[in-house]
């Protein structure tokens, strides 16, 4: 089972292991700021891999700017061993739960455009092409995906 919490300091360590393994352009030091919040730092523990139900297996970081109705999902990162089990997605949810809390209207998130396992992930919640943003990556063009949140969800 996936819990999802807040992230602590003394996750850092594990975080920054999942987010050097798994992301191609990574934030570092977004993710060493958002430790102690804001930004928005949920981590997703579970058993499903064996390991300790306190551990992270993954995990999401947001970002709102107050001044907007939107938030932007920076990064969403889980371990090769745990991918498939739902972490992502129970992520994906508390982050929406989160922003809806706090009034967000929309939550965005930018994709590679070759990525389609990411692109089809992101349409199964919910998400929307926005638009095209060429030359976003060092490694290529992205995608603005786009999700609604609606306050009676």
């Amino acid at each position: 089972m996936t819990v999802v919490r807040d992230g602590r300091p003394d996750d850092l360590p594990a975080l920054r292991a999942i987010q050097e393994t798994v992301l191609a352009e990574p934030w570092e030091q977004l993710l060493t700021v958002a430790v102690d919040g804001p930004p928005t730092l949920l981590v997703a523990t579970g058993s499903e891999t064996g390991g300790d139900a306190g551990t992270p297996v993954g995990y999401a970081l947001a970002v709102a700017d107050g001044d907007d109705d939107a938030g932007y999902l920076a990064e969403l990162a889980v371990a090769p061993g745990a991918q498939g089990a739902g972490h992502g997605s129970a992520l994906v949810d508390a982050l929406v739960e989160r922003l809806r809390d706090a009034g967000v209207a929309e939550l965005r998130v930018t994709v590679r455009e070759v990525d389609e396992r990411a692109r089809e992930f992101y349409r199964d919640r919910g998400f929307e092409r926005c638009e095209r943003l060429e030359a976003h990556y060092e490694s290529g063009d992205g995608v603005l995906l786009v999700r609604e949140i609606d306050e009676n969800e």
